[in-house]
């Protein structure tokens, strides 16, 4: 769960990450923010145009066409890798999509196959759309997709999200074929390691240094946190939360995830200011990393 961006924030990380970026129109204050809700936002999702030409395809994601009014996304990556900015809010790109899709993106676990369409995505989605025909025959020049990586760990990076915040559109609504000729899974891959420190296309550091250890626990998945579980994790997790003031527990805690745990950190989840089925009890990314769980 994350505030989106202001405009002016993100033509300043994507132009930070190396992007030629182009301003177009009134991009900043065109939305569809008076149809509905814009946030919290949740991941980033990819399509292709269907269309070729910059200038056209760029006025098409812009102006929108009859019966679906634009912006129909945030920008528009074209075949040199130019970023061409159309809108900054809600924008007519994502549809309704899979709501199991949605959590695993919020997760950040393995996307289930998107088998239904009950969920807003306008709202939740940051939308790029891609110049080529979707044919499966038009190329994808390696400038358009290190942009389109560059683009997505640029996000990420800013929302303190990983590579599985990024989708395609044929990820999350069903009857979707976008984007045609590359796959996610590699594309995200590229995202990573570029979050990673390292250039997508397989660059790496000349001189790399040994990692070091990291110092607070990564998020393990909110399927890690289940009865039956057991972990010097869940130890630790349970002594940040005593030390929060969160504590339910009546004895421990111990290595086995127990109601007391989960009692212990929805108190936490209720101090961060969660509600609703945010405050479940069952850690999610944001809190967890929030906690600051030392690594074991």
């Amino acid at each position: 769960m994350a505030t989106p961006m202001s405009g002016s924030k993100l033509l300043e990380i994507l132009r930070a990450e190396g992007l030629t970026v182009h301003e177009v129109r009134d991009w900043r204050h065109h939305n569809r923010n008076t149809k509905g809700p814009w946030g919290p936002v949740n991941g980033v999702m990819i399509h292709h145009t269907v269309t070729s030409g910059t200038d056209s395809s760029v006025n098409i994601c812009y102006n929108g066409y009859s019966g679906l009014p634009g912006p129909l996304c945030h920008g528009v990556i074209d075949k040199q890798g130019h970023v061409h900015l159309v809108g900054n809010g809600r924008a007519n790109h994502a549809g309704l999509g899979d709501s199991d899709v949605l959590r695993a993106v919020v997760d950040e676990t393995k996307l289930p196959h998107d088998n239904e369409a009950d969920t807003d995505g306008n709202r939740h989605f940051y939308g790029f759309e891609c110049i080529n025909l979707g044919d499966g025959k038009d190329p994808w020049p390696e400038a358009q997709k290190e942009a389109i990586e560059k683009v997505s760990a640029a996000i990420c990076r800013h929302h303190g999200w990983s590579e599985r915040s990024v989708i395609g559109h044929k990820e999350w609504q069903p009857g979707k074929q976008d984007p045609r000729g590359f796959t996610m899974d590699g594309m995200r891959k590229r995202i990573a390691e570029r979050l990673a420190g390292k250039g997508g296309s397989g660059t790496k550091d000349p001189d790399p240094k040994p990692p070091s250890k990291p110092r607070y626990a990564p998020f393990p998945g909110s399927g890690f946190f289940h009865v039956g579980q057991k972990s010097p994790l869940v130890t630790a997790m349970g002594r940040r939360l005593i030390a929060e003031g969160c504590g339910r527990y009546e004895e421990g805690p111990s290595p086995e995830w127990t109601d007391a745990d989960r009692k212990s950190y929805q108190a936490w989840q209720h101090k961060l200011g969660f509600k609703g089925k945010d405050a479940d009890g069952i850690p999610g990314r944001t809190s967890w990393e929030k906690l600051k769980v030392p690594a074991s």
